[in-house]
């Protein structure tokens, strides 16, 4: 999958979900939340929420709806400048709480002082092309570039 770039100047807010709350994860729940990111898409993004609570404030957004966890979204964890990963639990999709998750980070990323972020091999394009707006960099993959490299 190709890296994508998204302008973050003039960027939609985060869509208000009944039921839902958006927010930084605090640094006590960083087990919980590592923990549950770890059950539901494996050791690997487990591996960059850790990442993500090793800032002050974390560079990490959760979702809850009804107080229980429903997503996660990170950033500045690959890189600076890069969006990533997020994930949304199988029973919650579908409801719009990915697209505010993206929409959300890529606010704080803009409040961060960052005009452009990169969303390194963007799993989904048509996604981020639809929600935020995101292009492909062609010619680019950060994790492509890891692997000829081994």
């Amino acid at each position: 999958m190709p890296d994508m770039l998204v302008n973050l100047h003039g960027l939609a807010a985060a869509p208000a979900l009944p039921g839902v709350t958006l927010r930084r994860a605090l640094a006590a729940e960083r087990r919980p939340v590592v923990g549950w990111v770890e059950a539901r898409f494996g050791p690997g993004w487990a591996g960059e929420c850790e990442t993500g609570f090793a800032a002050t404030p974390t560079r990490c957004l959760i979702a809850l709806r009804a107080g229980v966890m429903a997503g996660f979204a990170l950033w500045d964890v690959t890189a600076r400048g890069f969006f990533g990963p997020i994930g949304v639990d199988d029973g919650a999709r579908g409801g719009g709480i990915g697209a505010a998750l993206l929409l959300g980070v890529l606010a704080a990323m803009r409040g961060d002082g960052y005009g452009y972020a990169i969303i390194g091999d963007a799993g989904v394009p048509d996604f981020f092309a639809r929600v935020a707006g995101a292009i492909p960099i062609p010619g680019s993959s950060l994790y492509a570039g890891l692997l000829k490299n081994r």
